[in-house]
């Protein structure tokens, strides 16, 4: 069953993109379809017996490198861990699958598009069961190589071009940061095997390295290292200016990528490696105080937008960084529950946009939105419960939407953390949970309340989606209200060590989660008072008072452009890296290749023949008594050469 989950994805792709042209349009959606939906379903089983009836396995399918001290095999590592990662990549993929058929069926290259979405789901398995860092690498690497491929799926727009581009690059960075890692931990252990590492970590909890000409703690450089490449993928504080750009790709590959794929990916990694980030506590410190700033600057960039997929990207990137700050206070088993419920919501939110923009004839601007609720009835409930899961409603102790309970946990982890870095996140998760209320509801105002304001043609074609559209997205809004009281006692609860095994490890003195259940009661009910509050402020400013958010912005213009502008990352990079890039490449272009290279090289030596030969051909006169003094020339130089010789 396992090399069915994973594999069938990949049997998919190369069908549909190797013989699409021959199964056309309708072929490529049911191979792929099927494939991935049969996968979730398999990994559906596979969760039910690796994390309820304690079945954890690891297949080996065959050795990958074996040279001298590196041994690496191709195994599949079939945890808890694992088995959710199982569920839900194949089941947010089916799902963003089914849902393509819809919103792509004017495009004349399904087949290609449906082969790239079953690659990326493929390398995002690989990732997730990899069984050592070399095969978590490969997968990641994969990912990448798909999410370039799905960003720049219309490679006739400039836009995405670029968008693409900059993905590539800036994840690019952090991939050299985890290659850094991966040596730096072969240094330190002797293997990339994970049950290797795992058993030596705690005897190596005070080795030392050299790094960078300094020494310092192994496993902290080690981490660090790692933790380069998860910002990288999963867009955290420095390394998230590609995420928004990436809107630029179909509105399914968006859900795909910022839902429950490619941008958990680092969350996943920190999490499987918890057996060494464990010892080495001023890793997980930087690990908590990005996470913190990256909930909270993502957040005050996203309640400025107007675009409605950038929006909801901003909050993936401050979703992330709650999942990060959990990660970062040992509390693993609430960011995984977080990532989990974060996919069906998010999924439901980016599909929902998508509904939104396919019955706006390709319209993304909330500013040209409006009147919508009464034409589109499926998509703004799905889109109503999306926010409230989103928002993280609900009444502690009682009952709530997923993101309520998830969230919430990971709030209350921070504080029983009692440490400067873990109430850093707190207060910056309290405040981002406002904002993130805040523009959630000025989204569904701006886009469903109050009167049309776009042109009268795009109104008068608004139309529900179809079906196959639709359909995905109850059962996204299903798992958005089920899923976080469902699994709430088994990801999180007080018998939760049962249902992990060993899929995570934390110290006994770091087990935040279980603190968690024994904060002051005034903690628990903080985050539904500021997420009630910011909806609220939402309400008054757009929906009761809508002339008010010009009037803020006028008066707090600097501010409003400081965020609007997204804190001036894209211009600072710009300025510090770009254009000395762009101007050193042009001189070294210019004067490098073409002045100095070029002209005593290939162009030199052309010039040089062309010369030579002009003026060999003045020698060619046509003259007799030219040629005779040449003779003479030569008779004379050559009797000179014998008689100097002598």
């Amino acid at each position: 069953m396992e090399i069915a989950a994973v594999f069938l994805p990949l049997a998919a792709a190369f069908i549909a993109g190797f013989f699409g042209r021959i199964i056309g349009d309708r072929g490529a959606h049911v191979v792929t379809c099927t494939a991935v939906v049969v996968a979730a379903l398999i990994s559906c089983v596979l969760f039910w017996q690796v994390a309820f009836l304690h079945q954890p396995r690891t297949i080996e399918l065959f050795t990958w490198i074996d040279s001298g001290a590196l041994e690496v095999s191709w195994a599949l590592r079939v945890d808890t861990l694992t088995a959710i990662m199982l569920v839900v990549v194949n089941g947010v993929s089916a799902m963003v699958h089914l849902y393509s058929i819809g919103y792509m069926h004017h495009d004349r290259h399904q087949p290609r598009f449906f082969a790239y979405l079953s690659l990326f789901t493929f390398f995002m398995l690989m990732l997730v069961t990899s069984d050592n860092l070399v095969q978590m690498y490969f997968g990641w690497e994969g990912v990448g190589v798909a999410s370039y491929l799905l960003i720049n799926f219309w490679y006739e727009k400039p836009s995405a071009n670029n968008a693409a581009m900059k993905a590539f690059l800036v994840n690019r960075v952090g991939d050299f940061g985890f290659a850094l890692g991966i040596f730096a931990v072969f240094l330190i252990f002797g293997s990339v095997e994970f049950d290797t590492i795992f058993a030596a970590a705690p005897a190596q909890a005070q080795t030392t390295i050299s790094f960078l000409w300094f020494e310092g703690h192994a496993l902290t450089i080690a981490c660090l290292l790692l933790f380069m490449g998860a910002m990288g993928k999963s867009a955290q504080l420095g390394l998230h200016t590609w995420l928004p750009d990436a809107m630029e790709g179909p509105t399914p590959v968006s859900a795909l990528i910022h839902a429950a794929t490619m941008v958990t990916a680092g969350v996943f990694m920190v999490a499987r490696l918890s057996p060494i980030f464990e010892y080495a506590p001023t890793a997980l410190m930087v690990v908590t105080v990005v996470g913190a700033l990256t909930a909270f600057v993502a957040a005050t960039i996203g309640f400025t937008q107007f675009d409605i997929k950038r929006v909801i990207a901003y909050s993936t990137m401050s979703q992330l960084g709650y999942m990060f700050f959990a990660l970062g206070v040992s509390a693993y088993s609430a960011a995984i529950f977080h990532l989990m419920t974060h996919a069906f919501f998010k999924a439901l939110l980016f599909l929902g946009a998508g509904s939104v923009i396919h019955a706006m004839s390709d319209e993304q601007d909330m500013r040209r939105m409006g009147g919508l609720a009464d034409k589109i009835k499926v998509t703004y409930w799905m889109m109503w419960i999306g926010s409230l899961a989103l928002a993280g409603i609900g009444i502690p102790g009682v009952i709530g939407f997923a993101g309520f309970y998830s969230k919430d946990i990971i709030l209350e982890a921070a504080y029983a953390d009692h440490t400067w870095f873990g109430m850093l996140a707190f207060w910056l998760g309290i405040v981002a949970a406002f904002l993130t209320a805040f523009y959630s509801w000025r989204l569904l105002i701006m886009t469903f309340n109050g009167a049309p304001r776009a042109d009268a043609k795009t109104v008068a074609h608004v139309h529900e989606s179809p079906w196959i559209m639709l359909g995905p997205l109850v059962v996204l809004a299903v798992g958005s209200v089920l899923a976080g009281a469902v699994f709430y006692g088994s990801f999180v609860g007080h018998h939760s060590h049962e249902f992990w095994g060993k899929a995570i490890f934390v110290l006994p003195e770091n087990d935040t989660v279980e603190a968690a259940h024994h904060v002051p009661f005034w903690v628990p009910w903080a985050p539904l008072v500021v997420a009630l509050s910011g909806i609220g402020t939402a309400y008054w400013m757009y929906q009761i008072r809508p002339e008010m958010p010009a009037r803020i912005q006028a008066q707090f213009a600097p501010l409003h452009a400081f965020f609007y502008n997204r804190w001036y990352f894209d211009q600072l990079y710009d300025a510090v890296f770009v254009r000395p890039a762009r101007w050193l490449g042009f001189e070294l272009w210019k004067k490098g290749d073409g002045a100095v290279i070029d002209a005593f090289g290939p162009d030199g030596l052309a010039a040089l023949t062309r010369e030579a030969a002009a003026r060999s051909v003045r020698l060619q006169t046509g003259y007799v008594y030219h040629y005779a003094f040449a003779m003479v020339l030569g008779v004379v130089a050559l009797i000179a050469w014998f008689w100097l010789a002598n």
